[in-house]
């Protein structure tokens, strides 16, 4: 399990070229929140509310999440350079907004969800900040705590042998988010301890998965909490099982493309993700209203599968660049905009010429400030985490 040998520069990119469609839905995803954010706060009257923009976005994210990193795993062999890819991928473009927040507070206060306290550090740390209920500094920040969550459930399965059932998960925690909006309103585990306890249990827990003693206890441990906080930690418990069954139902589909498992348990796991706010405490919400959410729900799968039908054919270049992109246009949009409105103040009374010019002006600067992010920041933090990730692990022997 834990041997791999580095793919040769031909082959990655043949992969680059052939996973071009996922970088395609991956824009698509960051452009839809970034609208999402932003209409309300520049044209309100365009914001769509027959389904949900940014939830679409986040759901495309999900199943292209669910549909690569296991997968990305399996192909690595070895959870130690697998960790130290995913690092060195997720947090320094993440720190470096962080940080950004911190520093525009001396001139615009930092949201009133994040608490003032050290469980907020802790939080932050680790990205379990939606599953230990604390909010973020940046306002997407709560999605990297699922992309936490499965990362870690998903090694947990990978070293015990469980991660081919990927359609079993996914309607397993299709089950749970229909069992949660039936029974749970609210978080069961309150207070600040379920983010200093899973701090701690992640900080010894990485150690053990990068240092190599302990590993396989260490991973399951890391997955069992993970799904602990998930069910009984998270704002909305349902939404965050139905999330996990969105991510493994990205895996199932490709489990299916592989020739390894069937739809069956996609089209379940659509059915139960798609009825689980019907009897929460939460179905008022405008956006989990039936019609709302399986529009929204649709609208994700059938962007998902008409992208997965055109794999093969080349993507327009645009697309695919903003999909290289997307992690800092989802990252860095939500500040910039908090930081715009402080500036330029309340563009909803302005003329629609103006606002579409502001609209318009705000997207490319966003765009702009991602690339050099993505340039400067993302790639060369990537390009060392491969290189470090190459040496941890173990070459294979021949035969």
């Amino acid at each position: 399990m834990s041997t791999t040998l580095a793919a040769a520069p031909s082959v990655r990119t043949a992969d680059a070229t052939r996973l071009a469609w996922l970088d395609a839905l991956r824009g698509l995803g960051a452009v839809a929140v970034l609208l999402e954010h932003a209409l309300p706060w520049f044209m309100p009257q365009l914001r769509p509310y027959w389904f949900n923009l940014g939830m679409y976005g986040v759901l495309v994210f999900f199943l292209v999440s669910g549909y690569i990193i296991p997968v990305s795993l399996e192909g690595r062999g070895d959870v130690r350079a697998f960790w130290i890819s995913r690092i060195f991928r997720l947090y320094p473009i993440y720190l470096l907004v962080a940080a950004a927040v911190l520093v525009m507070a001396v001139w615009l206060p930092v949201r009133e969800h994040v608490p003032r306290d050290l469980a907020s550090v802790s939080a932050h740390l680790t990205m379990l900040l939606d599953v230990v209920h604390l909010g973020g500094l940046a306002d997407t920040m709560w999605t990297l705590s699922y992309e936490m969550v499965f990362y870690l459930l998903v090694t947990a399965l990978f070293v015990r042998g469980l991660h081919l059932r990927s359609g079993t998960f996914a309607v397993g925690f299709g089950v749970v988010a229909v069992g949660a909006g039936l029974v749970l309103a609210a978080p069961v585990l309150t207070g600040f301890r379920p983010a200093y306890v899973s701090g701690a249990v992640f900080a010894a827990g990485m150690a053990c998965l990068l240092g190599g003693r302990f590993r396989t206890a260490a991973a399951c441990v890391l997955g069992a909490m993970a799904v602990v906080l998930l069910i009984f930690g998270s704002f909305v418990p349902w939404f965050g099982a139905a999330i996990l069954a969105v991510m493994f139902t990205g895996t199932a589909i490709r489990r299916w493309e592989q020739g390894t498992g069937t739809l069956r348990p996609v089209a379940a796991a659509a059915v139960l993700v798609a009825l689980a706010p019907v009897w929460s405490i939460q179905a008022s919400w405008w956006w989990v209203q039936p019609d709302v959410w399986i529009t929204t729900m649709v609208l994700a799968g059938a962007t998902f599968a008409a992208a997965m039908a055109l794999r093969r054919r080349r993507f327009p270049r645009f697309l695919v660049w903003l999909g290289l992109i997307s992690y800092s246009v989802y990252l860095l949009h939500h500040p910039l905009l908090r930081l715009t409105h402080a500036v330029l103040g309340d563009a909803r009374t302005m003329g629609a010429v103006a606002q579409a010019g502001l609209v318009a002006g705000f997207v490319a600067a966003v765009l702009g400030l991602s690339w050099l992010t993505y340039r400067y920041v993302e790639l060369p933090m990537q390009r060392l985490g491969r290189r470090l990730a190459r040496r941890a692990a173990p070459v294979k022997e021949p035969a």
